[in-house]
């Protein structure tokens, strides 16, 4: 009994460093210079040859890696992220080749340099031009700055169609989307003015295209008169007081945005 209990210890001792590694941590900007993505790119802490380990590979300006996969490949090879945040993609930009320094450094390494620490919303996939982003479209990830215009808020940007072709990884701006569209040039429309109880309506056609609360060109189809008015939804405008009510909610969010 007492030298089964021996092995038994014996055994626990060196299955240890197998199932409790070296802490890690992710860096803050994470990225590579030469399309080859290593731990050594990805965490701090990480040194010796596993910091050379490739986990993934960089073929355009960003990747993006899963990161459980990270997390399981470099718990193999004997180093523990704990991803206490959540992070469940992670975004390798290229830039300068972390080389595997951790930290605190090595003999002979240069030390790393200090790095942002700004959490960003950037494209989960790829979006193509006039696709409406979903809330599966969008990540939060951390990189060493935001953008002039990076949107505050998923909200924000879910629902909008974007203006032209995303890039998976990049970071989400504002001037990327526009409001769907509800109005299309040449459409016929219905036209309403109301204030104190007056409420009249009229044929218009769109002369341009509008997302619901832009001002856009209507001209009267009696009257041939060219307005101004203020999309509501499809197919329909308003002027008047109600016009200048949307527009006056619609400037401080516009104002923002830029």
């Amino acid at each position: 009994m007492k030298n089964f209990l021996i092995l038994t210890a014996a055994a626990l001792a060196f299955a240890t460093p197998a199932t409790a590694g070296t802490p890690v941590t992710l860096r803050m900007d994470t990225t590579d210079a030469d399309g080859r993505i290593t731990l050594g790119d990805l965490f701090d802490g990480v040194s010796g040859p596993a910091a050379n380990l490739m986990v993934g590979q960089r073929l355009g300006p960003t990747a993006v890696l899963d990161a459980g996969q990270v997390q399981v490949m470099a718990h193999r090879a004997g180093f523990d992220w704990n991803n206490a945040n959540g992070v469940r993609r992670i975004i390798v930009r290229e830039g300068a080749d972390n080389g595997g320094v951790s930290q605190g450094g090595a003999p002979g390494a240069r030390p790393t340099a200090a790095r942002g620490n700004v959490e960003v919303l950037a494209y989960a996939r790829g979006i193509a031009t006039g696709e409406v982003l979903q809330p599966e479209d969008l990540i939060w990830v951390k990189m060493a700055g935001a953008p002039f215009d990076a949107p505050r808020d998923a909200d924000a940007m879910i629902g909008m169609v974007a203006k032209r072709p995303l890039r998976e990884g990049a970071a989400a701006q504002s001037h990327d989307v526009s409001a769907a569209q509800v109005i299309k040039t040449g459409e016929l429309i219905t036209v309403t003015y109301e204030d104190d109880g007056i409420s009249l309506s009229l044929q218009g056609k769109a002369m341009t295209n509008a997302a619901a609360g832009e001002i856009f060109t209507v001209q009267n189809t009696l009257s041939k008169k060219i307005i101004q008015a203020v999309a509501t939804g499809p197919g329909a405008a308003v002027v008047g007081p109600q016009a200048q009510a949307l527009q006056a909610r619609s400037q401080p969010v516009r104002f923002a945005a830029r």
